[in-house]
């Protein structure tokens, strides 16, 4: 059973099997959010997605960076990433026709960052989840 599903802008339904969230931020004990932080954030995101699931292929949307209106503290100039670290696998048809359909799928590992903990389903997803390029990225497996 799927925890939600995801229609693409290439017309594929893609369905979220497994799906962890954690606070951006949570944790940070000392500074502020910088480039140097959060690219050490995304870098570590995509190691632990990569650990967790090494059977797929692992994908990161890139994310939106934000520069409150501030001055530049000792890291540079303050850049913050939405407020939710998501990884999720995402599961759909075999991409290669050749492959049985009843013993054969596609999956992809995301890793993604969202405002908010909620992940809408079908057309109303995330534009940047929409525009996954699944026949690009994404791995057939036999079940």
């Amino acid at each position: 059973m799927s925890l939600t599903y995801v229609i693409l802008t290439s017309g594929r339904s893609i369905e979220l099997s497994d799906l962890r969230l954690s606070s951006t931020y949570g944790g940070m004990l000392e500074g502020y959010p910088c480039k140097r932080v959060n690219d050490l954030k995304v870098n570590g995101l995509l190691r632990s997605a990569e650990r967790a699931f090494s059977t797929t292929p692992v994908h990161l949307v890139p994310p939106v960076r934000q520069y409150p209106d501030q001055e530049a503290g000792p890291f540079g100039p303050a850049e913050v990433l939405p407020a939710v670290a998501c990884l999720g696998v995402f599961q759909s048809t075999a991409l290669d026709p050749d492959h049985d359909p009843v013993l054969y799928r596609s999956a992809l590992t995301v890793v993604w960052f969202h405002p908010t903990p909620g992940v809408h389903s079908g057309e109303d997803a995330d534009p940047a989840l929409r525009d996954i390029p699944w026949e690009d990225l994404a791995g057939d497996f036999e079940l």
